[in-house]
């Protein structure tokens, strides 16, 4: 069974921590300096935050998988939709040791699609920190929109912005 992986970057964790406990009814099952994790079964999400000193807001997406076999399957498909994805097999990355591939949707916004093999006590390799090497930020960034181009859907800032979105 496959579980959707979201990771945002935020300026805040403390208030950050508040935040998503209070949206999703539960504690986050990580907590660390810099990170907090929540594995949900409702929805089924692997939520995770970081304030590791890069740009807020979305960091990557990712399908998170049980197996071996799955995250080979997942290979598969995601190879037949971007040849040459980007592949990392025991890589050391927020506080775990997964299987990996990257690639990037049309849109610039990457994702990952991972095996967790063991957790591990730091962010990232041992011979990495955030001075040095931030791990888990994908190569490709997301495209950065303007308020011009937003999506109806986003909230207006301001109640008299006369918008008849949503």
């Amino acid at each position: 069974m496959k579980r959707l992986h979201v990771h945002v970057s935020v300026d805040n964790l403390t208030a950050s921590i508040r935040f998503y406990t209070g949206m999703f009814a539960t504690e986050p099952t990580v907590v660390k300096t810099d990170y907090a994790k929540w594995q949900l079964d409702d929805p089924r999400v692997n939520f995770s935050i970081s304030q590791r000193g890069i740009t807020t807001g979305l960091n990557h997406l990712g399908i998170q998988v049980e197996s071996a076999d799955e995250l080979q399957a997942m290979q598969s498909r995601l190879q037949s939709l971007q040849p040459g994805i980007e592949k990392e097999e025991e890589v050391t990355c927020c506080y775990a040791k997964s299987d990996k591939y990257w690639v990037t949707d049309p849109s610039g916004i990457a994702w990952e699609t991972f095996h967790t093999l063991d957790t591990i006590p730091v962010f990232g390799a041992p011979d990495k920190t955030a001075a040095t090497e931030a791990c888990c930020i994908p190569l490709a960034k997301p495209r950065i929109k303007t308020t011009a181009d937003a999506p109806c859907c986003v909230p207006a800032t301001s109640a008299k912005s006369g918008s008849t979105c949503c």
